[in-house]
């Protein structure tokens, strides 16, 4: 449909739902002033939609608070506190995305009423933030599944009801800062397989959020608005739909978001891509051209509004290994950098403890903020394992230089010294086996100590010089299709587990691929040496089928065990 067919903007709105004519009257700025000179007044904004965009990297989440169902503190969060956005602002944070599910305080029939104090509290945070100098961005959040996906269905309803919620949204903050910007609505998805159906209805929730916000008054003439790909996924195809909808509004106020979480199998450790490798790596440097190419080359400025690995978690950090994690965040950086995008951290509490306020791992966190401006270095790992069973022989560690240069190998805040502890050769550091032997020193399984990378930039790489042998596990019996499997670790770390029938076909979950989910499917626990496979990887064995387990150890040892479910009863044997 061609837009200049379409009806008026309060034509639309009043076919929609019945809404007072004072809230959809015309944005009017003051006589004789410009957008641009409003703009200008405004301290610290600055004038252009890039220049805005770039000015709020870094950003960050509050996630699984405001967008909680059905309360801000059901999903595991305290209250929001101001003090939560004066340390962000501290830590060098810029701006800040506050996700907002509102359907938890709104009426689900006309005329959609937004409930007074649930707006009262959204605009108190969204005031701390700005009152700490950050950026913001507020949106429409799991509203997205919970009824903005049936629009397919239910068309003029669900229309009705998104136009209020911006009707209602717009005007409580239309006197706001321009520092802070509306997102229409995240990760947007629709409950139908016709793809033009979702190019066509996305484009219409755009453009009708746009029209609203515009003509709704005060600051908003000129507020940055922040508009989505389908499911905020950045593939070409629907930047390029989103594309065609931004340049076809002739607004130069306009950004664009999508959501990125890296290459699937690495970000939730699936189909053995437990590695920050070069497919991995290239996935993510595809990506961010992309978001250069079809945006920012163009104008457009891109705001990452949600970026992590899909699988990570405080409180299982085992599930993608932490070193593969920190090279994978200083990688971000750097491409964000190249593309010219702004990148907001996904918090859910898993990076910043929001009753402490202190990161949950400083040291991840430092690289992350070193990301911001520069490169680091890094390693092929940062677990060098030692085995107990062998005599001692030097070990080599392959850097990641990342344009920088090395600097040495530090234990604490000792210097080793080159020639004696470690000799180099390119991008290889070999420690000496004298050096080893100090480092394990009596070789009791685990870790034995901590060596750093140091180079000319960035922030330095740890490594843990670990004493191992080959895991050990027992035979086991379990009933509930569950099964816990005794493991003597003695040092080693599970990287992830293969599973076959006799014939070499896939067993289990996800069957189109031999590895099975880490901590869906298989789990260790280290403190009670065990390795447990839930009921979520048995419910999908057949009977009496006996399956090959291949366990993968970090050190690069596998062990073969072998289980066969009948009924609701499980074995395990080594043999």
């Amino acid at each position: 449909m061609e837009r200049a067919q379409r009806p008026s903007w309060r034509t639309r709105l009043r076919r929609a739902v019945s809404i007072p004519v004072a809230l959809v009257v015309t944005g009017v700025l003051a006589a004789g002033t410009t957008p641009a000179a409003q703009a200008d007044a405004e301290f610290g904004v600055p004038r252009s939609a890039m220049d805005v965009v770039a000015a709020m990297q870094p950003s960050w989440n509050l996630g699984n608070s405001l967008d909680a169902i059905p309360d801000e503190t059901s999903w595991n969060n305290p209250p929001t506190t101001k003090a939560i956005f004066d340390t962000l602002r501290g830590q060098g944070f810029r701006s800040v995305r506050i996700p907002v599910t509102w359907s938890n305080r709104q009426s689900a029939t006309a005329p959609y009423t937004i409930d007074a104090a649930y707006l009262d509290r959204v605009q108190e945070i969204v005031d701390w933030a700005l009152a700490d100098g950050l950026y913001v961005v507020l949106n429409i959040h799991h509203d997205s599944w919970q009824w903005i996906a049936n629009m397919p269905t239910d068309h003029d309803n669900v229309l009705a009801r998104f136009n209020a919620t911006w009707v209602q949204i717009a005007d409580r903050f239309k006197d706001s800062s321009r520092r802070l910007l509306f997102e229409s609505v995240n990760e947007p998805v629709f409950n139908t397989d016709d793809t033009a159906r979702k190019v066509q209805l996305l484009d219409e929730l755009n453009t009708s959020f746009h029209g609203i916000v515009r003509e709704s008054g005060g600051r908003n003439a000129t507020r940055l608005l922040v508009l989505p790909t389908h499911w905020c996924t950045p593939d070409q195809n629907l930047m390029d739909d989103l594309f065609a909808t931004i340049t076809s509004l002739h607004d130069p106020n306009l950004v664009a978001t999508v959501h990125y979480y890296s290459y699937w199998p690495f970000s939730v450790n699936i189909m053995g891509f437990t590695r920050f490798d070069a497919t991995v790596e290239k996935d993510m440097v595809d990506v961010f051209a992309r978001m250069r190419d079809t945006f920012v080359a163009k104008g457009i400025p891109v705001y990452v509004g949600e970026y992590g690995l899909l699988a990570y978690d405080h409180l299982w950090p085992d599930i993608i290994e932490r070193g593969e994690v920190l090279k994978y965040i200083e990688a971000l950086g750097h491409q964000a950098r190249v593309a010219g995008v702004t990148t907001a951290l996904w918090d859910m509490a898993a990076f910043l403890d929001r009753r402490a306020l202190v990161w949950r791992d400083p040291e991840l966190f430092a690289l992350m903020r070193s990301s911001w401006h520069t490169r680091s270095g890094t390693a092929s790992s940062d677990l060098l394992f030692v085995p107990k069973s062998t005599p001692i022989t030097p070990q080599t560690i392959t850097l990641n230089l990342n344009g920088t240069a090395f600097r040495g190998l530090w234990k604490g805040d000792t210097r080793l010294i080159e020639g004696r502890d470690y000799t180099v050769s390119g991008n290889q550091v070999t420690l000496t086996a004298a050096a080893v032997t100090r480092l394990v020193g009596d070789r009791a399984y685990g870790v034995n100590a901590t060596i750093q990378a140091r180079f000319s930039r960035g922030v330095p790489w740890s490594i843990k010089v670990i004493t191992n042998d080959r895991p050990v596990l027992s035979d086991a019996s379990g009933t509930g299709n569950s099964l816990t499997v005794p493991t003597r670790f003695r040092g080693d770390v599970l990287a992830t587990m293969e599973a076959k029938y006799a014939d070499g076909s896939n067993a289990g979950p996800a069957d189109w691929t031999s590895f099975k989910e880490f901590r869906v499917n298989v789990w260790p626990d280290y403190t009670a040496e065990t390795i447990t496979l839930p009921s979520a990887f048995f419910d999908a064995v057949r009977d009496d089928a006996p399956v090959t387990l291949t366990f993968h150890f970090w050190s690069g040892a596998t062990v073969t065990y072998h289980v066969t479910k009948s009924g609701t009863s499980v074995t395990g044997t080594t043999s």
